[in-house]
Formats: C-alpha cells, sequence, structure tokens
C-alpha cells in the first residue's frame, strides 16, 4: 500500500489499514517505520482524546477488569474506543502468546472498540517498543479513549505513565499493607487504584487492602496535576465498582484542563525522543562486537572498553 492509500483508509475509519500501519510501525525493518512516522505526521497530534494507563501484577486481572469498562464505556455509541494489549514475550524464543484478546471477546465484538495485541519483545517497562506510534494512528483513526494494557508489572516499571493522561493500577487483595503503600515507585505515580476480584470470600479482604491503602496514599504528595489519588473496589465478574471508577475518570478529565494536558504530553515527547536515541544507539552496538572481543582478550575492563568505543 502507498502512504496515499494508508491516509485515506485511516481517515475513513478503516480497521484493516489501521492495522497494517501499526505492523508497519511495530516493524524493525527502517523503511516501513519510516512510512509509519509519515503516516502519523499527516495527521498531527490529536487534541481531544483521553489515554488511559492500566497495570498490575500478573494475574491481577486487567484484561478482565478493562472488558468491563470498556463495554460500558461502549454504550455511549459517540466514542470510540482502541485497546492497546501488551503482551509479555518470551526471553528465550522471542514468542508471544498475544491472548490478551480472547478474554475480551464481548467487547471485540462491537463496532466502536478496536483491540490490537502486540508483543513487549526485549523492552522492559511494561509496554512495547512502538506503542507510542501505535497509540497516535488509533488517534489518527479517530478514536477518542485509547487504554493501554501493560504486561504484568512489578513496583519499578512505570513507563506506561509516560504515554498516558490517566494512570490506573489494579492490586489484588490482600497485595500488601500500609507501608506497602507509601513505598516509592509504582504507587506515588497512581492517580487511581483499583482492588479488583471484590467478591466471594476475597470480599471482606479486598475492602481491607483498599482501606489500608487510601490511608497510606494520604501521606504522600499530591501528583503533579494536583490530583489526590483515589482507591476503589471492583469486582469485573460482576460489574460492580465499573460506574464508579467510569465516574473517577471523568472526574480526572474534567480536573486536568487542556493546558495542563499540553504540557504533560509535551514532556512525555521529550522522554520518547531520548528514548529512541537510545534504541538507535543500540542498533549500532553489534557492529562494535570486534573491538569488544579485542578489548576483553587484551584485558581492558568493559567500563573502559565502552568509553573507548564512544569516544
Amino acid at each position: 500500500m502507498t502512504k496515499e492509500q494508508f491516509i485515506q483508509g485511516i481517515s475513513n475509519g478503516d480497521i484493516k489499514t489501521l492495522s497494517k500501519a501499526i505492523t508497519l510501525a511495530e516493524s524493525s525493518i527502517a523503511s516501513k517505520q519510516e512510512l509509519a512516522l509519515q503516516i502519523i505526521e499527516h495527521f498531527g497530534p490529536q487534541k481531544n482524546t483521553f489515554r488511559i494507563g492500566i497495570t498490575g501484577s500478573p494475574g491481577v486481572g486487567k484484561s478482565t477488569f478493562i472488558e468491563a469498562v470498556g463495554s460500558r464505556m461502549a454504550g455511549n455509541k459517540k466514542e470510540k474506543i482502541a485497546v492497546l494489549s501488551i503482551d509479555p514475550s518470551s526471553a528465550i524464543s522471542q514468542g508471544s502468546i498475544l491472548g490478551d484478546k480472547t478474554r475480551m471477546n464481548q467487547l471485540s465484538s462491537l463496532e466502536n472498540v478496536y483491540i490490537r495485541p502486540s508483543a513487549s519483545g526485549n523492552q522492559l517497562g511494561g509496554i512495547a517498543k512502538n506503542t507510542r506510534m501505535a497509540m497516535l494512528l488509533c488517534e489518527a483513526a479517530g478514536y477518542t479513549t485509547i487504554i493501554i494494557e501493560s504486561v504484568g508489572v512489578g513496583q519499578s516499571e512505570t513507563e506506561i505513565s509516560k504515554l498516558t493522561d490517566l494512570f490506573v493500577l489494579l492490586l489484588n487483595p490482600g497485595g500488601g499493607d500500609e507501608l506497602q503503600g507509601i513505598k516509592r515507585g509504582i504507587m506515588e505515580m497512581a492517580d487511581i487504584v483499583v482492588v479488583n476480584k471484590h467478591d466471594g470470600d476475597q470480599k471482606r479482604l479486598a475492602e481491607i487492602t483498599a482501606k489500608e491503602y487510601s490511608l497510606a496514599l494520604h501521606l504522600k504528595l499530591k501528583n503533579k496535576n494536583s490530583w489526590t489519588p483515589k482507591v476503589l473496589v471492583s469486582s469485573s465478574l460482576y460489574l460492580t465498582g465499573i460506574d464508579s471508577f467510569l465516574e473517577k475518570c471523568s472526574d480526572f478529565n474534567n480536573h486536568i484542563h487542556d493546558q495542563w494536558k499540553k504540557v504533560v504530553r509535551k514532556e512525555q515527547m521529550k522522554y520518547w525522543t531520548k528514548k529512541n536515541i537510545e534504541y538507535l544507539l543500540m542498533s549500532k552496538i553489534d557492529g562494535y562486537e570486534e573491538q569488544i572481543n579485542q578489548d576483553i582478550d587484551s584485558g581492558i575492563l568493559p567500563e573502559r572498553s565502552a568509553r573507548n568505543i564512544l569516544e
């Protein structure tokens, strides 16, 4: 397909064209990535979009929660929702199941919803290398709400906050105590904390966990956006707490005015500029393999070898 065909298809809301454009963005071939960049540059930045990042530990129920939330949001036919789901890749084979979409059968059947699973590759931080480009392409295609689901992450993996307006952290019942809640890392980045699986035998435990985290979060400084983090409970299985969550999302979106969003997204763009410089430098490392082997055989320290190569 030509650049003009991609632009025409995306302008018309054609899902197949959008998917092919995202495949270009995810490609390791420079010419294909260049074409994806040209397509994005044609459309320019989309202002009236809302980006939601959802993360949590493996098994916390992210996909089921997103299906419950997305299905409720999609009830408003004026909304177009894109879900970018990041699936972990094998450190051995580099393969990925890309199975998150199978957990969203109901959501994926809706006309105003687009779901795109992607592999994380060797990227750390919970997202894929070119998730940002995929997000921009979805916005160009007219999707007003972008939900990004990270891989299962731990305390220090917060890169998804560099992509989104609203950062949501899902927790399991019994997922920590008050001390856990005031630790630095992912907790201090969250705008909304949701204790999921508030049902069955875990209902009482979920309420205790939410209370402990709520008390802990009152001890930390407000986020840069002057928003006080909210702690909720939910059950994706019984669809309880979903309306409360959407209400808080709406409150947050109203709280952050357009000027704040513009400033923060500019800061995020600076971060991704530096990140892409890192990617490009890392891609050149293989060219120094011979020099590295020579330095090691000569007994040169790795730290000294690296400095000599860069100089």
